[in-house]
């Protein structure tokens, strides 16, 4: 008798157990586990579950229920109840079109949503709607047929799971490993053919990348695959959940790799197309916009990660950006000088090499970085000025000059007769004509007695050399020198040098200093035309 109430109580108890959960319609949360709660093994209700379809949206309510159900089990989404709202006047202010509108798993399965119709919580009359083509995507037509073909010990059980499982993942994995060797050989061709027939070039630089980039592209594709037929072989909700959480980390992984290498595919061609131009500032650009774009697909797939581990995104950027405001304001002369680098890059007001002046410092122009330039003076010496100041500054670009300016005075004595300040002019001219390194044309250079200094006659020189280059002017300037303190010996004419002369008149027995000039025309002419003979001859 004891025994018999004893069994009777654990009946009621469990009876009692299993009425303890009843249909509840009033919130998403509520909604949304009554149907999952009587679909599972040990509550197995349809009846129940059916209730959570809206009343006349479909002919079998529950047969709708049970898809949904398997739908959910076959892509492993997970339902984590404590992210569902219990609100029973939740709203979506995300923007769409019926706020009292929840969707479960809005990346994964955007068309499976709840929605409010009076005053219960029903699963919206669009999931209802496409709940046949989605229950297709998942499940092909195939699968079903095949099941019926089936042999009795394809259905016999290893650790709980049907034998003909294990041999259908096999068979997956092993068409997806031969999809993705099939399919690597013909992306690198399509990859090697659109290369050659835009750059018309088949370095084998630019192939080896095309190579790798075509491995992670065919792997994509084998795991899409592989994704796509999965769920057919209805693997239980829990490995499902792991295997499907592998394969989106995998292919965002996967992903990511394809956007670098793409980054760098694109990165080779603009060298190659930069190595061609004129600027060298492009050249520098290459570094600075790798880095750039490889941050941006990095970020990119790192928010793509979050969204796998089933992070909402939207409130990790306007916290980024809440956060990158403050640190902007903190770091206000960092964002000052990358703006200032896009206004070099924009304006280019000088080029890699170039020699410019600016706000007191002189030299080349070595790197254009992310904060700063880099500037090497005359002494080889590092200038580091940071960019937000180089792109205010007055720059003087002397590596944009066509020519290279020298300008110099000359002082003869006072007592150098006018005919040999001719000449000494005359031939100073014919040098500049005849140098190889500067500008002959009459409007080029100037050869002028410009005026009278404090110790000398002086003669302005002032002339326009040709080459660009530093040294070259240096060397083209001794020459010219040379030239010009030759011309002067020859002729008998002194320079002169700060120095004072006392005139005392009738000094007994005393000659005067004057100096005795010779300035027969005939040999001041054959003194310039051997000077400049034997320049000529020089000269290289």
């Amino acid at each position: 008798m004891k025994r018999l109430l004893l069994v009777f109580l654990l009946f009621t108890a469990v009876v009692s157990a299993q009425d303890a959960t009843k249909v509840n319609l009033t919130n998403p949360n509520a909604t949304i586990y009554t149907h999952l709660y009587f679909l599972q093994s040990d509550s197995y209700q349809p009846e129940k579950a059916a209730r959570t379809i809206y009343p006349n949206a479909t002919k079998n309510p529950k047969n709708a229920a049970i898809k949904l159900k398997k739908i959910l089990d076959g892509k492993g989404l997970f339902v984590d109840f404590k992210q569902v709202p219990k609100s029973t006047n939740y709203k979506d202010t995300t923007g769409v079109e019926n706020p009292n509108k929840y969707v479960l798993f809005p990346y994964d399965m955007p068309f499976i949503s709840v929605e409010k119709l009076g005053n219960n919580w029903y699963y919206s009359r669009e999931t209802i709607a496409n709940l046949n083509q989605i229950y297709n995507d998942v499940f092909p037509w195939y699968i079903s047929k095949l099941e019926d073909f089936l042999p009795e010990f394809g259905q016999k059980k290893i650790f709980n799971i049907a034998l003909w499982k294990y041999v259908g993942l096999l068979m997956l994995l092993l068409l997806a490993f031969v999809l993705h060797v099939v399919f690597k050989r013909f992306t690198f061709f399509i990859l090697q053919k659109t290369h050659n027939y835009f750059l018309k070039n088949d370095g084998t630089a630019i192939a080896q990348v095309l190579k790798k980039l075509a491995h992670p592209i065919s792997l994509l594709v084998a795991l899409r695959f592989f994704d796509k037929i999965y769920p057919s072989l209805q693997f239980g909700l829990t490995i499902n959940k792991w295997v499907f959480l592998g394969l989106h980390i995998t292919q965002t992984v996967f992903w990511i790799y394809v956007f670098l290498k793409l980054v760098k595919v694109i990165m080779y061609v603009y060298a190659e197309f930069t190595a061609k131009t004129h600027s060298k500032l492009d050249d520098q650009l290459v570094p600075i916009l790798n880095n750039f774009l490889t941050g941006l697909v990095i970020f990119f797939g790192i928010l793509k990660m979050l969204t796998v581990f089933g992070i909402d995104t939207t409130a990790v950027i306007a916290g980024a950006s809440i956060g990158g405001l403050a640190v902007a304001l903190a770091s206000q002369d960092t964002v000052k000088n990358l703006l200032g680098t896009f206004m070099i890059f924009l304006d280019k007001p000088f080029h890699i090499g170039d020699w410019i002046e600016a706000g007191g410092v002189e030299g080349s122009v070595e790197e254009v970085g992310f904060r700063s330039s880099r500037i090497r003076a005359a002494d080889t010496s590092i200038f580091q000025i940071p960019n937000s100041k180089l792109s205010e500054i007055v720059i003087n670009n002397k590596g944009l000059r066509l020519f290279r300016r020298y300008n110099t005075n000359v002082g003869l004595r006072y007592d150098t007769p006018p005919e040999l300040i001719e000449a000494f002019v005359k031939g100073v001219r014919e040098i500049i004509i005849a140098h190889p390194e500067t500008r002959s044309e009459s409007d080029s250079y100037n050869v002028e007695f410009t005026g009278f200094g404090d110790s000398s006659l002086l003669i302005l020189i002032n002339v326009y050399f040709k080459s660009l280059a530093w040294g070259v002017e240096q060397s083209s300037k001794h020459k010219l020198h040379i030239a010009i303190v030759k011309l002067a010996k020859e002729l008998g004419v002194d320079f002169a040098f700060p120095s004072s002369t006392v005139m005392i008149e009738q000094f007994p027995e005393k000659q005067s200093l004057d100096l005795k000039y010779n300035i027969d025309q005939e040999r001041i002419d054959g003194v310039i035309k051997n000077q400049l003979e034997d320049f000529n001859k020089n000269k290289s």
